[in-house]
Order: C-alpha cells, then structure tokens, then sequence
C-alpha cells in the first residue's frame, strides 16, 4: 500500500480551487507580489478572502513570504508541484505512451499485411 506525506494532500487541496490556481498563475508571472498586488487576480474576492486563500497555500507550500518593512511579499515555490507531477503525472504519462507506441505498431502491422 502506498502511503501519502501530508503535505501532498494540502497540494491537491489547495490546487483543487481555482481561485488559488489563479493566486499561483498571478506568482508565476511576477514574482514577489505584495497583498495588494495579488487582489487584482481576484477582483471579485474580498482582501480577507485573498488573505485565507494565501494562508492555505502557504500551509501547503507552494507561496513562501518575505516581510520587508510594512510589506509582505508572496513567492512562488515550484518544488510541490514537481513532486506531484514526478509522483502522479509522469508515471501515468509513460504507461499513455507505452499504450500508443503498442497501437501505432500494431496499426503499422495491419497496414503492411494488407498491402501484400
């Protein structure tokens, strides 16, 4: 049985709302965003509403902050979602691939049969 770390279940909470995919969208961009910048990623949010959803990807590590000064600013860390995409979308990849190089063989087969 494979055991998951918790922290890779608080990556898939907080990439399963788009309003923080779209925090991490407006990070990616630009880096080093204060509160105030990142509220226009969503305008429809209030400052506390942004402020929860930033609390939420820092509890799963994917924003990191740095304080100078008044200002808070937010950055992005990458590292988690290379962890998810090494764990789950590369294995799943490679067996998507095996199955395609298997078909297109057998197709080229088929093909090469009916032509003789």
């Amino acid at each position: 049985m494979v055991t998951y770390k918790r922290n890779m279940d608080d990556v898939f909470k907080a990439l399963a709302d788009a309003n923080r995919r779209k925090l991490l969208d407006a990070l990616a961009i630009e880096d080093g965003q204060t509160l105030q910048q990142l509220q226009l990623a969503l305008p429809d949010i209030t400052r506390f509403g942004v402020m929860k959803h930033l609390k939420l990807l820092e509890a799963a590590n994917l924003v990191s902050t740095r304080k100078i000064g008044r200002f808070k600013y937010h950055y992005l860390n990458p590292v988690p979602i290379a962890e998810i995409s090494n764990r789950w979308i590369d294995k799943f990849t490679k067996h998507t691939a095996t199955g395609m190089n298997r078909l297109k063989n057998q197709l080229e087969t088929v093909t090469s049969k009916d032509k003789k």
